[in-house]
C-alpha cells in the first residue's frame, strides 16, 4: 500500500488504499468498496479492473514491453528453449542443467496417451473443429489418471502430463482427421521437433527434421506462452477459483481461446489476406476498416493493451521473413501482408487509433510455411499458451487471499412485477 485516494459520495468521504506493483503500476483497492460505501464499480470488459496481483508476466502497452518473470520476451525468443520458458513461468525461475534434464525426462516419460482415447477421437464427426476436440480431450484426461495422495506430487504430475500430452493429443487429432496412422512420440527428439514429427511423419514419406522450422515453432510457442490477464487466462483463473481440477480449468481456457477475437485471430488473418488476394480489394478493405458504421474488422491490427507496436509482432515478422527465405517459399499472402502493413502505418486513421500489427498478423504465415493447416492454428496457440495458463492457475491456488470468482452486476430490468395468470395474458 502506498497511500489513499479520497472518494466523495454525497456528504460522505471515504478513503480507499492505493496498491503499487513492482514496476510502478498503481491500483485503487476496492475490495471493501461495497462494504464501506454500499457501491460497486461498473467496468464492462474489465478494461480498468485488476482481478489479481501476479508475479508472472509484466506488460506495458504504451511502451511495448513484455517480460516473463522479469526477463524480456525478446531475450527468451533469442536464447531459451520452450521447455526452459515453460519451467520459468511455472516455477518462477529458469532451471539449472540438472533441473532441465529431469524436466525433459519427465516430459518424455509422460508423452504417451491412453489408447482408449482413440475411441473418443473416432466418435467426433470428421467436420469437428480441432479446438472443440482438444478442449474435450483435455477434460477427459482426468478420467484416466486417478488423484495421487500427495497434493504437491499430484500438481507436479498433472502439470507434466498436460505439458507433454497436449502435443500428442493435438497431433493425434490432426492425423485421425485425415484418416492417417497416428505417429507416436520419439524419445530422441526434443519438445518442438517431436511435435512436428508426430504431425507430419508417415510410413510412405518420413518427415525430415529441419532445424530452422523447429526454431520457428520454438519462437512461436515462446511468444505465446503467457500474456497477463487476457480472456482465456482469466477464464482459467475464474473456473479454477471454484477449485476444479487443473484439467477442467485448462479445458475452459482452450474454449475461450477458440474465439476469433482471441486465439482464433491468426486464422482470421489468413482468411482475410486470402480474400484480398482473390478479390484484389485491399483499398476497399482499408476503407471498410475505417468506417465506424461498418462492423468489419481489420484482423491482425490493434490490441486491447498495446498502444504501440506489439513487441511479439516484431520478432514474428523477422522470423517470417527468415523462414520463407530459408525454405525458398514465395507466399503471395506475405506480400499482401507487407503491403497492407505499409498502407496502415502511413494512414492517419490507423496512427491516431494505435492500430499497429499484432502478433497474429504474421504468425499465421509462419504456421503456413511450417505446414500447419489453418484449422490447427488456434491449437498451436493453445499448446504455446499452456505454460502460462498452468502458472496462472497455480499462482491463484497458492494465493492466501483466494476468493471464489463472483463478479457483480447492475440490474437494468423491470422492477417487481406481479405474475399474470395465463388466462389473462
Amino acid at each position: 500500500m502506498t497511500g489513499f485516494i479520497k472518494l466523495i459520495y454525497g456528504d460522505q468521504e471515504f478513503k480507499l488504499p492505493v496498491f503499487e506493483g513492482s514496476e510502478g503500476e498503481k491500483a485503487i483497492d476496492i475490495s471493501r468498496l461495497r462494504e464501506i460505501t454500499g457501491l460497486i464499480t461498473l467496468d464492462p470488459g474489465y478494461a480498468n479492473t485488476g482481478s489479481c496481483a501476479s508475479d508472472i508476466t509484466f506488460m506495458d502497452g504504451e511502451k511495448g514491453i513484455l517480460r516473463y518473470r522479469g526477463i524480456p520476451v525478446e531475450e527468451l525468443a533469442e536464447k531459451a528453449t520452450f521447455k526452459e520458458t515453460a519451467y520459468l513461468l511455472i516455477n518462477g525461475r529458469l532451471p539449472n542443467r540438472d533441473e532441465l534434464t529431469s524436466f525433459s525426462v519427465l516430459l518424455n516419460d509422460n508423452s504417451l496417451v491412453h489408447e482408449d482415447l482413440r475411441v473418443f477421437y473416432e466418435s467426433f464427426p470428421r467436420s469437428s473443429h480441432p479446438m472443440g476436440i482438444l478442449s474435450s480431450m483435455v477434460n477427459a484426461l482426468r478420467s484416466f489418471y486417478p488423484e495421487l495422495q500427495d497434493l504437491e506430487e499430484e500438481i507436479n504430475m498433472t502439470v507434466t502430463r498436460l505439458l507433454s500430452k497436449i502435443r500428442t493429443l493435438a497431433a493425434m487429432s490432426y492425423k485421425i482427421s485425415r484418416g492417417h496412422k497416428v505417429v507416436y512420440p520419439r524419445p530422441d527428439l526434443a519438445y518442438c521437433a517431436n511435435f512436428l514429427n508426430m504431425m507430419f511423419d508417415s510410413p510412405v514419406k518420413p518427415y525430415e527434421i529441419d532445424e530452422d522450422v523447429v526454431n520457428a515453432l520454438r519462437v512461436f510457442w515462446i511468444l505465446h506462452a503467457d500474456h497477463e490477464q487476457n480472456c482465456s487466462t482469466s477464464a482459467v483463473r475464474l473456473v479454477g477459483s471454484a477449485r476444479v481440477t487443473l484439467y477442467a480449468a485448462i479445458s475452459a481456457g482452450i474454449a475461450a481461446l477458440w474465439g476469433p477475437l482471441h486465439g482464433g485471430a491468426n486464422q482470421a488473418v489468413i482468411e482475410m489476406l486470402s480474400d484480398i488476394a482473390e478479390n484484389k480489394n485491399m483499398a476497399r478493405v482499408v476503407e471498410r476498416a475505417k468506417d465506424k458504421k461498418d462492423p468489419f474488422r481489420l484482423m491482425g491490427f490493434g490490441h486491447r493493451v498495446y498502444k504501440t507496436y506489439d513487441p511479439r509482432a516484431k520478432i514474428m515478422k523477422k522470423m517470417c521473413d527468415s523462414l520463407l527465405n530459408k525454405l525458398k517459399i514465395s507466399d503471395p499472402l506475405l506480400d499482401i501482408a507487407e503491403e497492407l502493413e505499409a498502407l496502415a502505418l502511413k494512414d492517419d486513421y490507423f496512427i491516431e487509433h494505435n492500430l499497429y500489427p499484432n502478433v497474429d498478423f504474421y504468425s499465421g504465415i509462419v504456421l503456413r510455411a511450417i505446414g500447419i493447416p489453418a484449422n490447427m492454428f488456434t491449437v498451436m496457440f493453445a499448446i504455446g499458451r499452456l505454460p502460462g495458463w498452468i502458472a496462472q492457475w497455480k499462482e491463484s491456488m497458492d494465493d492466501p487471499n483466494w476468493k471464489l470468482g463472483r463478479p457483480r452486476q447492475i440490474y437494468t430490468g423491470p422492477t417487481q412485477t406481479k405474475l399474470v395468470p395465463i388466462d389473462r395474458r
